[in-house]
This record gives C-alpha cells, sequence and structure tokens, in this order.
C-alpha cells in the first residue's frame, strides 16, 4: 500500500508542471492530508524558496513548512557526490521523506527538471531516488519537437530503466502533443507499454508556453516604466510595431505584446487607444526596444493612457529583442495564477481522475478535509453541469466568481444587469471574462418579462397582486430571477451580495414554496475547519424555532449532510449536556431531539447537549461515555438564530475556517442566500452548492 507517487521526467521543458499541479488537486480530492516534497532543487538565494515549492504551497495553501520540502539543491548533490557520499544523499533523502510520510496520508514527490542540460546521471539519480523511497513512478515527457516514433522510443527506454531499478511505473504523461495527435499519440504508446501502465496524452497549450511580462523584464533586464503592477499580464502572439498604425492595428489579437522602437509613439499611443477601445482586443503589455525612450511630452500622455497596460523599456535592437522574448523558457509561479488555473482544467480534462486516483490510492482515510469537501464539490458540480442565475450581476465580486466558474466549466451563468456596466467593470477588473459564454438580461428587457408578469399574477392574484403590481414585483431582479427558477429558465439562484436576506429568499417562499412535508425553510453553512468538515444549522434563517420546527432543522440538515457526502451524527446543541440541564430552552431542545428519534429512528443523535462534548472526544466521552454522537458530531443544531450566527462568525474568525453558506433548504428548486460581506470565494463556492443542489431536483 503506497503513500507516496513520484513524478519523474526524462528532459527539461516537459511540462511536468502542469502534471504535478493536477495531481496536487486531485490527491487534496481524495485524502485529508497532502505533503509535497523535492529531493533535488535548484539553486537559490539564502532567504528565499524554491519556486516549484513556493508554487505548491501557496497555491494550495498546504500546511508545510517549506523547509521540509526539499532534500538537496543542485549545487549541494553535486558537492556531495564529489566527494564521494553517494549512500549518504540517499540516507538524508529517505529520511527527510520518511518524516513527510509520517506526518501526511500522502506524498507527493517531484523529481528534479534537468536544468543542467545534458546531466546524463540526472535521469538514473531519479530513478534510484524514486526506488530508495521504495514508491511507484509516473513519468512525464514532451512531444514538442518529437516525432511520434521518437517519444514513444523514449517513454519506452524511460519504463525500462525504471523498471530495471525495480521501480513501478503506473502511468506515462505524454505532454504537448499536437491537438490532432492525441488518438494516434496513445495507439501509439499503447504498442510499446505494458496494459497495465495508464497512458494520458495531454495536448498542447500555446498559453503556457509565452512568458509574463515579469519574465520578459527579468530576461532581458528590463525598465520598468509604466503598469508595475500588472507585470504579470499573460502574453499572447506577439509581434513587431515597425509598420504604419492602421496597418499595424490590423495585426492586434487578444493579449498581443507589442514590441516597437521607443521612438515610435505612433505604434505606442494607438496600441494603447486600441486597448482601451471596445472595437479591438486588449493587449498585455508594450516593450520599448533600442533603449529609447519617447520624447517627454509623449511621456506624459503615455502616463495618462497606460491603464492596465505595462510598458518596459529594453536595450537591444528590435530584430533581436523579438528573438530573445520567443525562445524564453516560460515557468509557472506563485502568482501565474492564470496558467495555474488553465494547467488543472486542461489535467481535468485529458485525465481520467477516477482511474488515476484508484490506482495511486488503495486505501480510504476516515472524515473528510476542506480541500477534499471542495474538490468534491466541483467536480459534482461538473458531472451533471446546472445552470444558475445571479441577479446582482453588477456586483465586482458576482463578476469575478462568474468568470471563473465559467472559465473552469463548472456551471452555465446567467447575469442580471446592465450589459454596458458589467463590461466597463470588467474592463477594469483586468479579468477575462467569457462574454461570449455568460448571457447578460435585464428584467424589463428579457423577452420572458410579460410571461413572467403574467405567471406572477395567476399565483398571487388571491393576495390581492393586480397586473401593475406583477409587473413592478417583476422589475426587481430578486423576483425575476426566482421567476426564472420557477420557470425552469434556470436551475438555481444566487443572490444577496447586495440584497438582505428577507430580500432573497421572500419571493421563493411566495411561489417557490416547500418541498412536500416541508413547513420550514432553513439553512446550514458547511464549516471548513482544518481536519473536517461541519454542518452547521440554522444560523441565518430562523430566531427561535420551537420544538417540531427544531426537529425538522435537525432533519433537513441531516439530509442535506448526506446529499454532501458527510455521515450525518447530529448534535442538538444547548447549555447542558443530558438529563442535567432544566428549563424551557433545554426542554425544547429535548423533545425535538425525541421527535428526530421518533420521525428518523436512522439517524445518529444526541441531545441536548454542549458544543464542547459533541466536537471533543474526551469531553464527550466524559459527560456522554454511551452516546454514539459525543466527541464525533458533524452535524451541530443550534436552539435558536442567536446562538447559531454568533458561533458561526466566532468559529469563522477564531480558527480561520471557510464558512459555505448559507444553503437554504426545504425548497422545491434552490434559492441561496450570499452574506453582503461575501467574498469572491463565498459566491464561488455557494453557486457550486446551488448548482449540486439542483441536481437532486
Amino acid at each position: 500500500m503506497s503513500k507516496a507517487v513520484y513524478v519523474a521526467t526524462i528532459e527539461p521543458h516537459s511540462g511536468k508542471s502542469l502534471v504535478v499541479l493536477g495531481l496536487m488537486r486531485m490527491l487534496l480530492g481524495t485524502m485529508p492530508r497532502v505533503g509535497y516534497f523535492r529531493p533535488i532543487v535548484d539553486d537559490f538565494e539564502k532567504g528565499e524558496i524554491d519556486n516549484h515549492i513556493n508554487t505548491i504551497i501557496d497555491y494550495f495553501k498546504l500546511d508545510q513548512d517549506p523547509e521540509t520540502a526539499y532534500g538537496f539543491t543542485r549545487s549541494q548533490i553535486r558537492n556531495e557526490y564529489n566527494q564521494g557520499h553517494d549512500s549518504e544523499v540517499q540516507n538524508t533523502i529517505l529520511h527527510k521523506f520518511k518524516q513527510l510520510e509520517e506526518v501526511y496520508d500522502f506524498v507527493l514527490v517531484e523529481g528534479s527538471d534537468f536544468s543542467d542540460e545534458g546531466n546524463i546521471m540526472e535521469f538514473d539519480l531519479n530513478a534510484i531516488i524514486a526506488r530508495n523511497l521504495g514508491i511507484p513512478t509516473i513519468i512525464v515527457a514532451s512531444g514538442a519537437g518529437n516525432t511520434k516514433r521518437e517519444l514513444s522510443g523514449s517513454l519506452q527506454m524511460a519504463y525500462d530503466t525504471f523498471k530495471e531499478k525495480d521501480v513501478d511505473v503506473i502511468a506515462v504523461f505524454a505532454n504537448k502533443i499536437p491537438g490532432d495527435q492525441l488518438y494516434t499519440t496513445k495507439e501509439k504508446l499503447k504498442d510499446c507499454l505494458p496494459e497495465e501502465v495508464a497512458i494520458f496524452v495531454i495536448p498542447a497549450i500555446d498559453t503556457l508556453g509565452n512568458p509574463t511580462i515579469k519574465e520578459i523584464v527579468q530576461h532581458l533586464n528590463g525598465k520598468v516604466l509604466f503598469g508595475k503592477e500588472y507585470l504579470n499580464n499573460q502574453t499572447g502572439n506577439f509581434g513587431v510595431g515597425a509598420m504604419n498604425l492602421p496597418n499595424y492595428l490590423t495585426k492586434l489579437k487578444d493579449k498581443s505584446l507589442v514590441i516597437t522602437p521607443g521612438d515610435r509613439a505612433d505604434i505606442i499611443l494607438g496600441a494603447l487607444q486600441a486597448h482601451g477601445s471596445s472595437n479591438y482586443p486588449e493587449i498585455s503589455g508594450i516593450i520599448l526596444t533600442g533603449g529609447l525612450l519617447p520624447e517627454d511630452s509623449v511621456l506624459k500622455l503615455i502616463e495618462g493612457a497606460s491603464a492596465n497596460v505595462p510598458i518596459v523599456s529594453v536595450e537591444g535592437g528590435t530584430f533581436n529583442i523579438t528573438n530573445a522574448i520567443g525562445n524564453i523558457k516560460s515557468r509557472i509561479y506563485a502568482e501565474s495564477t492564470q496558467k495555474i488555473e488553465t494547467s488543472l482544467t486542461v489535467f481535468d480534462e485529458s485525465v481520467n481522475i477516477r482511474s488515476l486516483s484508484k490506482a495511486l490510492v488503495d486505501f480510504k482515510t476516515s472524515g473528510i478535509s476542506p480541500q477534499m469537501f471542495l474538490y468534491n464539490l466541483q467536480h459534482r458540480a461538473k458531472k451533471t453541469k446546472k445552470h444558475i442565475v445571479l441577479p446582482e450581476g453588477e456586483d465586482e465580486r458576482i463578476i469575478e466568481a462568474a468568470a471563473k466558474l465559467v472559465n473552469t466549466n463548472i456551471v452555465d451563468i446567467t447575469l442580471i444587469g446592465d450589459a454596458k456596466k458589467i463590461r466597463s467593470k470588467v474592463s477594469s477588473l483586468q479579468i477575462d471574462f467569457p462574454f461570449d459564454k455568460i448571457p447578460i438580461i435585464t428584467t424589463s428587457g428579457s423577452p420572458n418579462f410579460d410571461d413572467y408578469v403574467n405567471t406572477f399574477y395567476e399565483l398571487r392574484k388571491h393576495k390581492q397582486v393586480n397586473m401593475d403590481m406583477a409587473k413592478d414585483f417583476m422589475t426587481d431582479v430578486s423576483y425575476f430571477g426566482t421567476m426564472m427558477v420557477y420557470k425552469g429558465h434556470a436551475d438555481g439562484m444566487v443572490s444577496g451580495a447586495v440584497h438582505t436576506t428577507q430580500h432573497t429568499i421572500r419571493p421563493a417562499l411566495q411561489f417557490v414554496k416547500t418541498k412536500p412535508g416541508v413547513s420550514v425553510v432553513s439553512s446550514v453553512f458547511f464549516m471548513c475547519l482544518e481536519d473536517r468538515v461541519s454542518v452547521f444549522g440554522d444560523c441565518a434563517i430562523n430566531p427561535n424555532p420551537n420544538a417540531e420546527q427544531l426537529a425538522e432543522i435537525a432533519i433537513s440538515s441531516a439530509e442535506s449532510s448526506i446529499n454532501f457526502g458527510i455521515e450525518p451524527k447530529i448534535a442538538m446543541l444547548s447549555y447542558s449536556s443530558g438529563a442535567s440541564g432544566k428549563g424551557e430552552d433545554v426542554d425544547i431542545v429535548r423533545a425535538a431531539t425525541q421527535l428526530v428519534k421518533s420521525k428518523r429512528p436512522d439517524l445518529k443523535i444526541e441531545g441536548p447537549i454542549q458544543y464542547d462534548a459533541a466536537v471533543d472526544k474526551s469531553v464527550g466521552a466524559k459527560k456522554l461515555p454511551d452516546s454514539k454522537v459525543a466527541g464525533q458530531a458533524s452535524v451541530l443544531i443550534f436552539p435558536d438564530l442567536n446562538t447559531g450566527n454568533n458561533t458561526y462568525k466566532a468559529v469563522q474568525r477564531e480558527t480561520g475556517a471557510l464558512a459555505i453558506g448559507p444553503m437554504l433548504q426545504g425548497l422545491n428548486k434552490p434559492v441561496n442566500d450570499l452574506s453582503r460581506g461575501c467574498t469572491v470565494d463565498d459566491v464561488f463556492n455557494t453557486v457550486i452548492i446551488t448548482a449540486i443542489q439542483a441536481q437532486e431536483v
């Protein structure tokens, strides 16, 4: 039973980082704690961190000291081997690895980069390390510049070498393969590798090979004139601005890098004007060659027009600089968010996650980690993609979350709002917003407006609503969005970033209504703590539930828990545990507990019980030694809104827990509320749980 995997390559620039990123996210969705280890890293300055280690730990928020994540620097390895300390090197690497293995459920080990090109011992060294660690290996190779025959031959040789050293190879990744050769490449590899070796083919993605402006500045020793805060802009196509401006403008493409002599004020200003125009694509930056700077008067004009565009001056002629930029071998850094997300998306689309995970992990862990929970949410939402409407489409948080959700292919989104305002905010946010995939509508401008008005009138005329009132209601974004859900034009709605909870859920209560047998709409938060995910209910809707309502909240919360992969062990919270407490408040909790037991004898429930006895095993064992819930509760039901709301916020703030929700439960169709202080991630996660709820409707 392996608790680790070794990712090795046979050459530099193989795209190994993409595979490691994808594997790490996959592993974090499979087990609670995953560590990261690099036996050999490139040399780095004192006080700095190896780039690979920094990227993985920072992006995935790993609870790991970077110092524990590597064995030796390249210079240290060279020195030790020159002194004949081969065995000492292997023992030290093994010791550091074993320390991580004791702490983590699984360790992802990334081999060296072949940055010393031509180092013939590096491949063998990786095989020896994998053998000494006693873990299986995944081999990554690049198809760039190689024929299918050369690629398959290289991977077969690598496989044979590892097998000769008694290292099991469980998978190979052929990376950077032209899109029209994916199938034939895989078939070729099947012919030369054993059947038990999983084969994955990943297409070439141009944007992953293009440098950021920051990398260009570093490689060319450039001087940043403007837009220093936008140096992480990702370049797309690039070309020389040497022709007349009208002709050059026709050559611009999305994320174009403009390369032009520093005295070509017409190209510089024209490119900046095009960047700000809705009629031309955005540019990623401007490189001024020849060490030339525009005249002071032109610089002043540029300064007022260069928003969001980094402008860099470099020495060297335009031709040489263009070639130099084309030869930059781009890397993935911690701040390269766009590249990381692109890598993860490509990995998910190219790899059979289930089969690879099964090959890597043949054991199950108890509990569910926050990373696992979030990972599973995304993958579950993707299985049956749903359409979610966001009525507060002009809010920047909503815009950013919508772009992220659609770009990662999790859900379909419709925004309600003014298209011009949304486009303006997208421009100021400088995000990759897929306008072609996200419809933007207004209430009164929708072709469904009259139908929605008539439907609302029919539904509410018994409440003295007339047609004029119905029209007014349907101009309200919350009512309009809820009607989209009611009519089946959207699968769910998320609102509340701007509006109150009452404003968000009132329309749902009026005509979406509750599920059969449900009389109480309630809510839960998924509290992602350091080592587990707990369900808190009700912390957002019902101020002072009676015993019957509290019982119904508990049952609904247990069902939500089951639906999201958490075994429900229900704690009915109060200020006392067991039979010791007296008073009306504790009697309500006691009565609610008995009602749940009678209605759902299949559920594990304890109440009344105090919070510490519910979640702390030692306290639970002392206060309620025979309980199946005490000390291990996963669903915590608070006696009233005052207690629940304050408790979830206290836990969130004091522990740094991620609180996902509130998720409303009990409605016929999913409508969920946001806090007006929500973040982009809050919106992102709430939309995902709404989509999963919609799968169950």
